[in-house]
């Protein structure tokens, strides 16, 4: 596929939502782990007891961070990867436009993401996609964290 079919293609893709993905949980191990990865300690994620007595939530929360980070699993899933269009190499994660965290993600809980395509350019030697990302929590009416993602794909 070139990039000007690629470009086409994606055009009749945007403002379309795609998902949502399978639900993923995200467990005290996994806060626990990431907060090993990050060095980010606040007891409100780690420490379970006193996150029960103290915390407005009555449970460890995940840190934002750790929500965002799951960005990239939860999304392909539900927009297809850069190895889903022939003739693309490559594609990277360029950063981010906004990034909110409307509800807290309780320890034990499942999230999942929607996307929907919001922009697509050219650039030097590709295209350039920009989705927002809605991860929600289950059983929460906000959604958990809203990004606009932007990612390039690059031609072979």
């Amino acid at each position: 596929m070139s990039k000007e079919q690629l470009m086409a293609q994606l055009k009749k893709e945007l403002g379309k939502s795609t998902g949502p993905s399978s639900w993923m949980t995200v467990d005290q191990k996994r806060i626990n782990q990431f907060a090993d990865a990050t060095g980010d300690h606040q007891w409100i994620h780690v420490d379970v007891e006193r996150a029960k007595k103290e915390s407005p939530y009555k449970s460890p929360i995940a840190h934002g961070f750790l929500t965002l980070s799951l960005l990239p699993v939860l999304n392909n899933e539900v927009s297809g990867a850069s190895s889903s269009y022939p003739g693309v190499k490559l594609g990277v994660n360029y950063g981010l436009n906004k990034v909110r965290f409307p509800a807290p993600v309780p320890a034990g809980s499942r999230v999942r993401a929607s996307s929907k395509l919001i922009d697509v350019s050219e650039i030097p030697g590709g295209v350039q996609l920009i989705r927002e990302v809605t991860i929600e929590t289950e059983g929460q009416k906000k959604p958990c964290c809203v990004a606009e993602s932007i990612s390039r794909l690059y031609f072979e």
